[in-house]
This record gives C-alpha cells, sequence and structure tokens, in this order.
C-alpha cells in the first residue's frame, strides 16, 4: 500500500480552523489510509515571528511533500514597507518555486445553498475557471519601481511558453468534462483584453493556436470587463474560462459569490510535478476563533487534492475518497443545519466537519 507525505501549512486568521477542518474530514474517509501529515509554519505570523512568510524548512517540505494542504494566510496590518502584505508571500513565493502553474477554481451551485443570482438552482452553474498561475501581472511582485514617490510601475509577464501550457490544461479539462450545463457543449472561454493590450492579444493568438489540436472543443472569447456581466446573466453558458494571472484572480472572486459565497470555492494550484490545495478565500481574520467560518471550500479542496493524487498515482483508494467526501458535502448542504452564517445558516466550523463526517460514516 503507497504512502503518501502531506505537508499541512495551516497559516493566520481562520485558515487553522478550516485546514483543521478538512484534514479531520479527509482522516474519516473509511479505509483510506497511508496518509502522513508534517505540518510547517507560514504566512504572516510566521514572518512576525522569523522575519519570513516561507522559511526554507517550509518550502523544502512542501517541495518534497506529495501534496500541500493549506488553510489560508494574510493579516492585512502585517505589510512590508512598500504597503503589500507579507502573509501572501507564502502562497505567491510557493506557486513560482513549484512550478504550480494552472491554478484550478471549480464553479459549482449545490443542492440546499441559494445563490445570489435570482432563479438559479443547483446545476446551472458548474463550471471551472483555469487562472495562469505564475505569470501576468502578478509575476512583478516585489520588482515593481517607485520613481521619486511620484511614479509607480509593474510589469505584465507572459511568454509562449505559459500560455501554451495553461491552455492546454483548460482544453484537456474541458474534454474530461461533461460540457456547459445550458447546452450541453464542451467549451473553452478565453478571458482576456485582446482589443486593449498586445500582451492579452498575444495571449489569444497562443490560445488559438493550442485550440487547433482540439478540433472537439468549442472555442469561445470574453473580454474580462464583458466577463463579469456574462457570470452574473447568463453563467450556465461556460464549461471552462482560462484566464491570465490577475484576471482569474479577480473572476473567480465574483464566481464564487453566485454560487453562494467564498466559504464555497475550493481550488487546486497544480503543476507538473507538485500540488497545492486551498479554499479560493482569504484569511478572514475578523471572525478568526469564532467558529463561524466556512469550511467547505476547505474541505473540498482535500478532496480535490486526493482526486489529483488518486490520477498521478493511480491509486482508486484516493479517488474513491475524493468521490465520497463530494458526496458528503452534497448530503450535509441539503439541510438548514448543514449551512453556516454566509450561506444562510446557523451552522459553526466544528457543526459542519462533524456533519460531514458523519455522512462518510
Amino acid at each position: 500500500m503507497s504512502e503518501y507525505e502531506i505537508a499541512v501549512v495551516h497559516g493566520d486568521g481562520i485558515g487553522p480552523e478550516v485546514c483543521a477542518a478538512a484534514k479531520s474530514v479527509v482522516e474519516a474517509v473509511p479505509g483510506l489510509t497511508g496518509l502522513n501529515y508534517v505540518e510547517y509554519p507560514g504566512g504572516a505570523n510566521e514572518y512576525l515571528r522569523s522575519g519570513s512568510a516561507l522559511p526554507t524548512q517550509t518550502l523544502e517540505g512542501c517541495r518534497k511533500a506529495h501534496a500541500v494542504l493549506h488553510g489560508a494566510t494574510g493579516i492585512p496590518g502585517v505589510t512590508y514597507a512598500d504597503g503589500t502584505e507579507t502573509g501572501i508571500e507564502f502562497g505567491l513565493q510557493l506557486r513560482f518555486a513549484l512550478d504550480l502553474f494552472a491554478n484550478v477554481r471549480p464553479i459549482r451551485l449545490r443542492e440546499g445553498v441559494r445563490s445570489r443570482l435570482a432563479g438559479r438552482q443547483a446545476g446551472d452553474i458548474d463550471y471551472v475557471i483555469v487562472r495562469e498561475n505564475t505569470e501576468g501581472l502578478y509575476a512583478a511582485r516585489g520588482t515593481g519601481i517607485i520613481l521619486r514617490d511620484e511614479t509607480a510601475t509593474d510589469t505584465l509577464v507572459m511568454t509562449r511558453k505559459g500560455i501554451e501550457r495553461v491552455c492546454r490544461f483548460a482544453f484537456e479539462l474541458a474534454r474530461s468534462r461533461n460540457g456547459a450545463p445550458g447546452d450541453g457543449k464542451k467549451r473553452v472561454t478565453c478571458c482576456d483584453k485582446a482589443n486593449v493590450l498586445r500582451s492579452y492579444a498575444f495571449f489569444r493568438r497562443v490560445f488559438d493556436e493550442v485550440a487547433e489540436q482540439y478540433p472537439d472543443i468549442e472555442v469561445d472569447y470574453a473580454y474580462a470587463d464583458a466577463m463579469t456581466c456574462y457570470m452574473v446573466e447568463r453563467p450556465e453558458h461556460f464549461d471552462v474560462i482560462v484566464t491570465e494571472n490577475m484576471f482569474g484572480d479577480i473572476i473567480s472572486d465574483l464566481a464564487a459569490c453566485t454560487v453562494g459565497s467564498m466559504g464555497m470555492s475550493p481550488s487546486g494550484e497544480v503543476g507538473d510535478e507538485h500540488g497545492f490545495f486551498q479554499a479560493a478565500h482569504g484569511s478572514a481574520p475578523t471572525i478568526a476563533g469564532q467558529n463561524i467560518a466556512n469550511p467547505y471550500g476547505s474541505i473540498l479542496s482535500a478532496a480535490t487534492m486526493l482526486e489529483w493524487l488518486g490520477k498521478r498515482h493511480n491509486d482508486e483508494r484516493l479517488s474513491a475518497g475524493a468521490r465520497a467526501i463530494e458526496a458528503a458535502v452534497d448530503q450535509a448542504l441539503r439541510d438548514p443545519s448543514g449551512l453556516t452564517r454566509d450561506i444562510g445558516g446557523q451552522a459553526s466550523t466544528t457543526d459542519v466537519t462533524q456533519r460531514v463526517i458523519s455522512f462518510l460514516r
């Protein structure tokens, strides 16, 4: 029986609470053994303690692990001299160091959760945002220039290699899905600003070149500003969306609110060799320690981790564990007692955790 090492970084704010919930759910999957957890520090509190949000031992631990499970990092008041947050350095630098080029963010409206879009029901919204994760505007992190306290610049970076691989990832993902809810078509939508900037026009051109290799997948386009309208007006049209780093960050937050809240949004950041799994939300320090944070996003991220590990290592035990967690989450949400405050209920973090575990058993 295979053994897998999971690096666990709890982080800041609600990070330790939701990360513990995810870990507890994975540990409760019947018959799922062989996962060994090793905890490492990281985030804003670690920066205050040691001067680094991503200590060397944490980076090396994440590099050698089979996967990384994370809570959340960042505290708004803990910043560098330039005003940027220290805690998020953990995730940003880990993406670059482990080459986690595809940030996969599933957007699915589940039964029992009310959409903020009128009239939408479970099954109406079910698509995936694939966010390029190592280039774009965020590649300028720490390298921007402030000239004489009058002018500030950050450089948007795109490479052919980076665009090709994330677009290919998106098309391969579309092949594995059932298509858009509205018409059942397997479709990849390119979200950009190709009408304004050369960098995005280049992104679209390379996207088109990759698309030629997938004649079975419908090709679609949306400018980023229009996309924010389409995601509200006709979310059933989308199957897979691929986009640049910053645009992916922005539209995935909007998308999460259409399926309940940011607390319902899992993510998996993957490359050719490594995988990093966390909910798409932040550390929410204003509610930390109150046992009211929504852990579903983290629990579903842990399921995504098992699915990724299962495929990577051809281990059906892990894949079955992922399916079991997904099913347990769906059952937990069907009754109001499984809803946290952000999605219209009163359940606590531990209430949800135990409820999901009860359906696993």
